[in-house]
């Protein structure tokens, strides 16, 4: 079973920036599709990007233009830059890693808050 440790959530006004991490254990993360979800309060976890393991993104239309998905290899870890933050970007942020014939393995989540 694949750790994922995640960091960077906090509290921000609208328009600022955050970065989040995950940093994932062992060797199969340079062969597994990774990514993010969120869920904010009383509603569904949802996907808000993804990263297969040759580095195609793709992305939740809310944030397309504003967060930016990429992983280093080296460093087993994703990343999920997002910039132009609003209200409705505040939830419990989670990464995930899915290897190509394995069982996906989720970070603790970690807390993001907007402020208006």
């Amino acid at each position: 079973q694949v750790q994922l440790v995640e960091s960077g959530g906090g509290l921000v006004q609208a328009g600022g920036s955050l970065r989040l991490a995950c940093a994932a254990s062992g060797s199969i993360f340079s062969v597994s599709a990774a990514g993010w979800y969120r869920q904010a309060p009383g509603k569904q976890r949802a996907l808000v990007a993804a990263i297969t393991s040759g580095g195609r993104a793709s992305y939740e239309d809310s944030v397309k233009g504003r967060f930016t998905i990429s992983r280093d290899s080296a460093k087993n870890t994703v990343y999920l830059q997002m910039n132009g933050l609003k209200p409705e970007d505040t939830a419990v942020y989670y990464c995930y890693t899915q290897p190509p014939l394995g069982k996906t393995s989720w970070g603790q989540g970690t807390q993001v808050t907007v402020s208006s």
